[in-house]
This record gives structure tokens, sequence and C-alpha cells, in this order.
């Protein structure tokens, strides 16, 4: 089995749901963001989405914008993200961590390369925002056939004509995103999730898990007791943001990831 299906299989006989955790390679800086990286599981994350920083994150809100050109700014590249993975792996070897971004880096960094030089470097999964199923050869095929994961967006849009197309190849899990707009803005109600998990269900027996506006331990066992994952991204990335120091990027991410790992371990008992 994969890291993915292990972590879920193991959460499952738990009977509780995974807390994903969304931060961006090289933010503020390389050294601290690794620290941040390195402390997620130890805070309680159990599935670690790293984004890959891009110039033009479309689908994402004005934390994760921000936080892109931040990353940037300080020099952040593939290689850096890559080797980033490298040294996590290099005290982690059970987390499992998933790249996630656009296609452009990937496409100008070369797919074979950056598939390989992934691989190696330790990585579980992809997602990637804006490569819809019609283009499964240029990313999704090869990549699976390497043995990574491809990891689907699906929407409150997604229709039940339209999933099916979607989730033809999808592995590892289905990230469903909870509202329709850019991350970080607004949230669902539980009365959509539950509608949602229970289409989803329908559809696939992968896991499902839910993204987009959850900020607080209590969002997150909401969504726990409904969901297979909870997905945190810009609350955790927000953190980084209002740091005025490394030592307080670090200790906000970890100090938010242990609250909300929290709530989502609480949720079903």
């Amino acid at each position: 089995m994969s890291r993915l299906q292990s972590r879920f299989a193991a959460l499952k006989q738990q009977n509780r749901a995974a807390l994903v955790t969304f931060v961006t390679a090289g933010d503020p800086d390389y050294a601290t963001s690794l620290s941040i990286l390195k402390g997620l599981p130890v805070a309680g994350a159990d599935v670690i989405e790293l984004g890959m920083p891009f110039t033009d994150p479309m689908a994402d809100g004005p934390a994760i914008q921000l936080a892109n050109i931040r990353a940037l700014g300080g020099h952040q590249d593939m290689i850096k993200t890559l080797q980033m993975v490298r040294e996590f792996r290099a005290g982690n070897s059970e987390t499992p961590l998933v790249l996630m971004g656009y296609f452009n880096p990937i496409h100008h960094y070369g797919v074979p390369r950056f598939i390989e030089e992934a691989k190696a470097a330790g990585v579980d999964g992809l997602i990637v925002v804006d490569l819809p199923p019609e283009h499964n050869e240029d990313l999704c095929d090869p990549a699976q056939a390497a043995g990574l994961d491809f990891i689907r967006l699906t929407t409150p849009t997604t229709d039940d004509a339209r999933l099916p197309v979607v989730l033809n190849g999808s592995s590892g899990f289905v990230y469903y995103v909870s509202v329709a707009g850019v991350t970080g803005a607004g949230a669902a109600t539980m009365d959509h999730v539950e509608q949602a998990v229970a289409r989803l269900r329908r559809h696939t027996d992968l896991p499902l898990c839910i993204g987009f506006g959850i900020r607080t331990p209590e969002h997150a066992a909401d969504v726990a007791r409904r969901a297979d994952g909870v997905v945190v991204g810009s609350a955790l990335v927000d953190q980084v943001a209002k740091a005025e120091s490394p030592a307080q990027a670090i200790d906000g991410v970890l100090s938010l990831c242990r609250e909300l790992a929290e709530g989502v371990r609480n949720a079903r008992q």
C-alpha cells in the first residue's frame, strides 16, 4: 500500500478523520518553512500538502497568493521545493506528503524530470489545480505509472454527469472544494457538506477530504464527523503572514495545527 492508503486505512480503524494541512514551500523563507514542515506531523498533521510557489495561483485567495509572493521573493523554486521534501523525508518516512499547485511550474521544469525527482524525493501524490482530466496524458498518467497518486478536485458545480469524468484515474483521496470560490473565502454549511459527501460516496470509494474555509478547531471537528479528512490551508498560512519573526511563524503554525488536530481527533467521540 502507498503511504496515503496506509494512513487513511489506519485512521479508518481508529474511527477518525485525517487532518490535512497545507503550507507553501519557502514561506516566509526556506529555513523557516522547513522547520514548519518538519514540525507538522508532531503537531498532529496526518497528511501534508506542500504548495509549489507560482506567480499566478488563480484558485487561491489573498492569504495563499501572498504566501506565494513571499516564497518567490526568497527565490524558492522547484529545485528547492524538492530538496525540502528530501530533507523532510530524512527524518520522516511515514507521513504522506502531496505537492499541490499548478501545471506551469511542472511543465517548465519538465514533466519526466519532475516525476522522476518527485518520486525519488519521497513525494506521495500530486494535486494540480488547473489540469482537467481531458489532459491526463500530460501528467496524471505518467505520474501514476511512476507510483505517484493523482488527487482530483471536485466542487459544488461538478454535477453527476461530470463527476465520473473527473474521478476517472483519481487516486489517493478526493479533495472536495466546499465553496464556489477561492481558498480562504467563506465556508460551507454542514448540510451542504453532508449532501456533498453523500453524493460523492455514490461515485467513489476513495477517502473524501473537505477543504476551503475551515479555520477553527470547532469547524474542523464538524467536518471531521462527516468526511474522511479535513483540509486546512489559509488559516495556517495566515499565522506566517502575521508573525513578526521566524520563531513566531513556526510557533503560530504549529500551535494552530495542534488545536486543529485535537478538534479532529475528538470529533467522533
